[in-house]
């Protein structure tokens, strides 16, 4: 991933910096795939939310998918756009005030729909209405990630549907795909027609989630383009095809640069400390668990120095699980560590644990300048708490 034209000698430490080139070579391809399949792309915020980049992204991509009130707030004010709004359960204290900022809703349930439509029904403008369903089939192998799990709290199973869908349905949703491919998606299509088709041939439009990894190198972009126009001859009556991912957006597009602050050794094995934590600022890492990728760095090798890394809280467990890196030389503090591929739900996830160091925020233009976009210190931290 790593682009040549980034120095991160002019980056601080510890950093998020956004590569702008490679995420407009992301945006790009969503859009080239946007218009091949007539289909609307946009963007979940639940996977990518840097809002200093949403400029950019408006000049691809065909709006913001939220999952909250805050959510599509951020969508109304920064990307000018109502949001296409899906909560998991909607507030009553909050439910007017995300009316405002969108332009779909979505209801997990059929209880939450019965409560609320009536107030969508009188929202002014119009409103669409939509019901997210479960078709209990999904590849994802991680079940913090599998929304079709045995018992899955996301979306109505076909079994809970009545014969014809309540009035005023507009669409249906589902979203059952984690950084998959398009073929994953042909066999989950397959799924959800095989129970939803007649449900499917009552609405105008239908979202397929997010989950699509599209800009992953690999990716069968045809083939999806094909999938969807062959969905559309099935079903005629679909006026609107939405997928909203998050991940392929700021997919490879970035890095969280850190810095060793100590080398310790106990029982054999080294541990660089670093002014980062993975607990705090890269929680995928511990939550799927993964191995994130280093540059200059490769999995364990007996001939060269190697090292367990290790995060800056005092989280017992706040280091690098998933195995070991081996550097080409020895490391030693002061020594940059640069994580790749930090863009995408990482920085959605990062907290305030511990009072630690917050990275900052920032932008490697494509004039090739670093743009500071953020700094965090303690007003943020004593913000969050109080």
């Amino acid at each position: 991933m790593c682009s040549m034209a980034v120095d991160f000698n002019k980056i601080p430490s510890p950093c998020f910096v956004l590569d702008e080139y490679l995420l407009e070579k992301n945006l790009q391809l969503l859009n080239k795939v946007q218009d091949e399949a007539g289909v609307d792309i946009i963007c979940a915020l639940k996977g990518y939310a840097m809002w200093s980049t949403f400029p950019l992204i408006n000049k691809y991509l065909k709006g913001g998918a939220a999952s909250s009130l805050n959510e599509a707030r951020l969508i109304y004010e920064k990307m000018q756009l109502k949001a296409h709004t899906y909560c998991p359960a909607f507030l009553e204290s909050e439910f007017d005030e995300i009316l405002k900022y969108s332009s779909h809703i979505t209801f997990n349930s059929l209880n939450q729909y019965f409560l609320y439509i009536d107030k969508v029904k009188k929202a002014s403008p119009g409103i669409s209405a939509g019901l997210r369903i479960n078709p209990e089939y999904s590849e994802v192998k991680t079940d913090l990630y599998n929304p079709a799990m045995p018992g899955s709290r996301l979306g109505i199973t076909f079994g809970q549907l009545p014969g014809m869908l309540p009035e005023n349905v507009d669409g249906l949703h589902f979203h059952v795909l984690c950084e998959n491919d398009s073929h994953v998606l042909e066999r989950t299509l397959a799924k959800v027609e095989e129970k939803f088709s007649g449900y499917i041939k009552q609405v105008e439009w239908i979202n397929f989630g997010g989950g699509h990894l599209i800009t992953k190198e690999g990716y069968d972009t045809n083939h999806l383009v094909t999938l969807i126009h062959e969905f559309k001859r099935r079903y005629p009556n679909i006026k609107k095809i939405i997928l909203e991912p998050g991940g392929a957006i700021g997919w490879r597009t970035g890095y969280l640069v850190s810095t060793v602050v100590d080398v310790i050794e106990n029982k054999g094995i080294k541990v660089a400390m670093l002014d980062v934590s993975f607990a705090a600022h890269m929680p995928d890492c511990l939550e799927m668990p993964y191995k994130p990728q280093i540059i200059g760095a490769t999995d364990p090798d007996k001939n060269k120095p190697t090292y367990r890394l290790g995060g800056t809280t005092c989280l017992a467990g706040d280091f690098m699980g998933m195995g070991d890196f081996s550097f080409d030389n020895e490391l030693k503090p002061g020594n940059k560590v640069i994580f790749e591929d930090m863009i995408h739900y990482t920085m959605v996830k990062t907290n305030f644990f511990n009072g630690v160091k917050h990275p900052s925020i920032g932008i490697w233009t494509k004039s090739n300048k670093f743009k500071l976009i953020r700094k965090f210190g303690y007003e943020d931290f004593c913000y969050k708490l109080s």
